[in-house]
C-alpha cells in the first residue's frame, strides 16, 4: 500500500501490507485509519499518520478471515464495516467474527458499497450477473436485479439516497432507482469495452467511468452520453478511477502502474483567478449555455478527438446496432401483428428482479 501525497505528487509512506494482492482498501469515516484486504485472507487496520521516528509499522487491528476477501467498505457514520468474498460479512471494528453473513446464491462477490445518505443499506456486485441490495438491520438480503451481462461495480449518488449506478461488462453504465430496479432510470452508452470502475462526483451530478478501452469518461447523470472523455498515448486498462472530495480533479490507475490526476472540468484554470478573469469566464459560459442548442455551437462543444482504435470500435458498434435494428424490423414486419412486442432499450437488459 502507497500514500501519496498530492500537492508535492511524491509517495510519503508505503507499507507492506499483506502477502500477495491487495484486494481492496477503504478510509474510515473519521480519516484517522484505514482498512485493507488481501489474498492472505485477513482484513488489516492501519494508522493514517506516519509512524513515529524508530517505531515499526504495524497494524492496529489483524483479523484472519476463513476466505479470501475481494472488496471491503466501510459505514459512513458507525465502527462498522463490510467486506465481500463468497458471501457479505458485516464487521464491528471492536470484534473478530462477523456480525451478520449475508448471502443469495452462491457466487464469488466483487465489491461491496455502503450508501452514504442511507447509512444502513448496502449494495453488491456478484459474478453471477447479480446486483444484490442488502439492509444492515435484516439478517435477509431485500431484493436483486439480474441483468444480461456481470456488473464490475456500483456506486451510490451521494445527494440521492436511492440512486446508484452500475458499471457493466456489456458497456454500459445503468443508473437505478432501487425502488423500481424492473428498468434502469437512464442507460449510459459510450464506451467500447468493459466499464470496471464508477465513481460519483460529491455534488451528485455526474459520475466518472473507467474501462478496459483505455479511457476515463464523465457523465451528467441523468444523460446518455459522456460529456467529456479523456485518454493518453501510454494509458492502458484503466482499472480504478476516483473523483476527489473538493469536485475540481478526478484520479484514476491504470495498468502500466500510473496513477493520473485529470481536472475534472478540463478548460478550467487552476490557480488563483482575478476578478476580471472570473468575470470573463463566468460570462463565456453563460454564452455557451445561451446559445448551446444552436448546431455549430452544439458540433464544437461536443466534438472530442479520440483515439484511432476507439474510433473505429465506436463504428464498428454503429453499424452492428444499424443491422441488429434492420433485422429486428425485418422480423416484426413478416410476422403476425403484436406477436413481436416493442422492447425499450432501457427493458432490453434486464433479465429479472427477484424481491
Amino acid at each position: 500500500v502507497k500514500i501519496w501525497n498530492l500537492t508535492k505528487r511524491q509517495c510519503i509512506r508505503t507499507i507492506q501490507a499483506h502477502e500477495g494482492f491487495v484486494r481492496g482498501m477503504c478510509a474510515r469515516f473519521c480519516g484517522t485509519s484505514f482498512f485493507t484486504v488481501g489474498d492472505d485472507k485477513t482484513v488489516k487496520q492501519w494508522k493514517m499518520e506516519s509512524p513515529e521516528y524508530g517505531e515499526e509499522e504495524e497494524p492496529i487491528h489483524t483479523i484472519l478471515g476463513k476466505t479470501v476477501y475481494t472488496g471491503i467498505d466501510h459505514h459512513w457514520k458507525e465502527a462498522v464495516f463490510a467486506t465481500c468474498g463468497h458471501q457479505v460479512d458485516i464487521w464491528d471494528e471492536q470484534r473478530t467474527s462477523p456480525m451478520c453473513s449475508l448471502t443469495w446464491g452462491f457466487d464469488s462477490i466483487s465489491s461491496v458499497k455502503f450508501n452514504p445518505i442511507e447509512t444502513y443499506l448496502l449494495g453488491s456486485c456478484a459474478s453471477d450477473r447479480n446486483i444484490v441490495l442488502y439492509d444492515m438491520r435484516k439478517s435477509t438480503p431485500l431484493k436483486k436485479v439480474i441483468l444480461n451481462m456481470r456488473t464490475n461495480t456500483l456506486c451510490w449518488n451521494p445527494m440521492e439516497a436511492f440512486v446508484f449506478t452500475a458499471a457493466n461488462e456489456d458497456y454500459n453504465l445503468y443508473t437505478f432507482d432501487m425502488r423500481f430496479l424492473e428498468s434502469p432510470v437512464t442507460v449510459h452508452m459510450d464506451h467500447v469495452s468493459a466499464v470496471l470502475d464508477v465513481d460519483y462526483s460529491p455534488t451528485g451530478k455526474e459520475f466518472v467511468s473507467a474501462s478496459f478501452d483505455k479511457s476515463v469518461r464523465i457523465f451528467p447523470v441523468d444523460k446518455g452520453h459522456s460529456r467529456e472523455v479523456y485518454h493518453t498515448k501510454r494509458m492502458q486498462h484503466v482499472i480504478t478511477v476516483k473523483w476527489t472530495s473538493d469536485n475540481k480533479y478526478i484520479l484514476c490507475g491504470s495498468d502500466e502502474m500510473n496513477i493520473r490526476l485529470w481536472k475534472a472540468n478540463a478548460s478550467e484554470k487552476l490557480g488563483v483567478l482575478a476578478p476580471r478573469e472570473k468575470a470573463a469566464m463566468n460570462y463565456n459560459q453563460k454564452l455557451k449555455e445561451k446559445f448551446q442548442y444552436h448546431p455549430q455551437i452544439r458540433r464544437i462543444a461536443q466534438h472530442r478527438h479520440l483515439p484511432k482504435s476507439i474510433f473505429c470500435q465506436i463504428k464498428e458498434q454503429r453499424i452492428m446496432r444499424e443491422a441488429r435494428r434492420r433485422k429486428e424490423l425485418n422480423r416484426r414486419k413478416h410476422s403476425k401483428p403484436g406477436s413481436m412486442p416493442f422492447v425499450s432499450e432501457r427493458k432490453k437488459h434486464i433479465v429479472a428482479v427477484v424481491k
